[in-house]
């Protein structure tokens, strides 16, 4: 059970009302993460940045990035950001458990793993191969990407968000 309640859109302010309504005609859709962060519209428009860092990562497609935000949920132990990847994943027709990366998702998962594992000591050999495969301002996007993946896995996991019942059937079964 969530430690925060998600907001009450009808005894929301017209700030919350707003922010709710924008981020569903943008999305589509509204989250039990969303719904609970927007009590702070703030904090709800700060973690929409990832929406932002995405488009700006134009020049990697989904699957990597899918397969980079999985890598970095799961380190982080985030049961909502683990099942919403494998939920992308599923949807476009892999298997989460039986992908066969490429050279640039294998990268681009090693590379989630070790940020989460210890920022200070990313493998001088991840470095190399990234900084060989893209530029300056792509590394600058990802890893602040990473940074907002990372914060996302936080929150979900501090406040126990509640599941979203729409990814249940997405959820990892126990082995």
């Amino acid at each position: 059970m969530s430690h925060l309640p998600q907001i009450d859109y009808d005894t929301a302010s017209d700030e919350i009302r707003a922010a709710h309504d924008e981020e569903v005609s943008v999305r589509g859709r509204m989250t039990n993460m969303k719904r609970t962060l927007l009590h702070s519209p703030a904090a709800h428009r700060i973690y929409a940045e990832w929406f932002t860092l995405r488009a700006e990562l134009s020049v990697i497609s989904d699957r990597p990035i899918w397969i980079f935000s999985h890598a970095i949920s799961k380190a982080s132990k985030s049961k909502i950001a683990v099942t919403f990847f494998r939920r992308a994943l599923i949807n476009a027709g892999f298997d989460p458990q039986a992908l066969e990366l490429s050279e640039e998702e294998a990268l681009l998962d090693a590379f989630g793993k070790a940020i989460v594992a210890d920022s200070n000591a990313i493998p001088a050999d991840i470095w190399a191969k990234l900084k060989t495969r893209y530029d300056t301002r792509t590394l600058v996007d990802l890893v602040a990407f990473a940074g907002i993946m990372i914060a996302t896995a936080v929150f979900n996991n501090v406040v126990e968000v509640d599941f979203d019942p729409e990814l249940e059937a997405f959820a990892e079964t126990p082995d």
